[in-house]
């Protein structure tokens, strides 16, 4: 089943269309969850919520590309729920190493809030990527999205991980470039 189909489905309130999103996205929506919490009940509960939210957004909603739409709803309910259950300890894993390495590149919240409208940043984020090499963005968006580690994205694209460290350092150097370009730092 198409995406279309599954959204009217959504926009019609019909639970099919949930059964269809998880059997379609929901090892994707795991994936993301799992990279973030490193528990699969967890991960569980957070590809449930993130399709409850969809179920809860559309209509009125009808985002364009619904696979993106499901993982960004999954990544932020997975941070989110990471943040409350890491609030006193900041211990390891990705997630601060990930946050780490990006607030070189862009402001934080409470800046962003202050300085900037977080639709334009968005806007600049999506033009970046798509200025970018097609292996490099998706180096970029495992690493940044999905928060794979660079060795797991090597073995996906088939590089050598030194290859990803790079590039990914090359990228967020691009960013940042671009980011004061557009006067958005």
């Amino acid at each position: 089943m198409n995406d279309n189909a599954m959204i009217a489905l959504f926009e019609q309130r019909n639970e099919q269309g949930i059964a269809e999103a998880d059997r379609a996205y929901g090892g994707l929506l795991q994936t993301i969850a799992m990279h973030i919490l490193h528990d699969s009940r967890d991960a569980e509960e957070c590809v449930n919520d993130a399709l409850l939210k969809a179920w809860n957004s559309i209509p009125p909603k009808k985002p364009k590309f619904f696979s993106a739409f499901l993982a960004k709803l999954t990544r932020n309910l997975a941070l989110n729920r990471y943040a409350e259950e890491h609030a006193q300890k900041r211990g390891g894993g990705e997630v601060p190493a990930v946050l780490e390495e990006l607030a070189e590149c862009i402001p934080s919240q409470s800046d962003t809030e202050q300085v900037l409208d977080r639709m334009a940043l968005t806007d600049a984020l999506e033009s970046f990527l798509a200025s970018l090499p097609k292996q490099h963005a998706q180096i970029f968006m495992r690493r940044y999205f999905t928060m794979l580690e660079p060795g797991e994205i090597a073995a996906e694209l088939s590089v050598s991980e030194n290859t990803v460290r790079s590039t990914l350092r090359r990228t967020r150097d691009k960013l940042q470039t671009y980011l004061e370009k557009e006067e958005l730092l």
